[in-house]
Parts: structure tokens; sequence; C-alpha cells
């Protein structure tokens, strides 16, 4: 129920991102989600993209500090109050999430909720108690 994250260090300047989105473009890789942290000097751009293997090879191979994590996505209602309901039980169960962000699913009428998660296992198997969706690998790259 894992799903492999990309994680790419860019310099905070202007046509970084574009360059390695044009690169993944270039080699057939789709993005699914992506989300961009910053600081003053370098943005990490975290990636759900269709095939990880491939796109961490071709933006190493293109020089780029690139690496791989393991994450979850967990399907939220599109309501309010639906990811609260989400991290219910992983804070009843100290279960820290150390970052997430999402995307909305049209079809689902859901959002898909990527989460990196100190104790993935615990979380798994803590969501899929409380009957919360996680969706697979190949599920979610096929979106």
């Amino acid at each position: 129920m894992k799903v492999k994250q990309i994680s790419v260090f860019l310099e905070n300047k202007a046509g970084r991102l574009w360059e390695a989105c044009k690169i993944l473009g270039d080699n057939d890789i789709n993005i699914r989600a992506l989300s961009v942290a910053e600081t003053a000097d370098f943005g990490i751009v975290r990636l759900i993209v269709q095939n990880p293997d491939k796109a961490f090879e071709v933006l190493k191979n293109n020089g780029y500090s690139v690496s791989k994590t393991d994450v979850i996505a967990v399907e939220v209602p599109d309501t309010p109050g639906g990811l609260g309901e989400v991290l219910k039980p992983l804070n009843e169960n100290g279960i820290n999430v150390e970052y997430l962000y999402c995307f909305v699913d049209k079809d689902r009428n859901a959002a898909i909720d990527i989460m990196r998660i100190d104790d993935l296992d615990k979380a798994i198997d803590t969501l899929k108690s409380a009957g919360i969706k996680i969706i697979p690998e190949k599920e979610l790259y096929a979106i």
C-alpha cells in the first residue's frame, strides 16, 4: 500500500522547475501530483509520477539531486471535515504526519492526500481499521 514519491532538490532560480518538468515530459513521464517547498536558496519538489523508477533515473542522469521516499495515498471525502476524519485515527494513535499534499479526483468525488508519516506500517493498519481507503500504487498511477 506504500507509494513511491520522487523528491528533487532544485536551486530557487527561474526556470529550474520548468527544466525538471520538461525532462520528465520529454521522457513520457506523467506527473500525477506535485508539491513545492522552498527556502531562499533551494526548493524541494515532491512528485507522484506514473513511473517513479524511470523518473528517478532520468532526473539523476540529467544531474539532479533526487531521492525516493515511501508515502501513502489516502482517499479523503470531498466534504467539510473530511480530512479531519482521516487524521483523527492517526491522532488517537499518536501517529505523526510529517507532511501532506493533495489533489482532487472528480471521478471519485474525493481528494487524494499524499502523506509522509513517521511510521507508515502502523498508519496503514490504523487507517484500514478505521475504514479509510488507502490507494494502492497501481491504482494511484492510473488516475
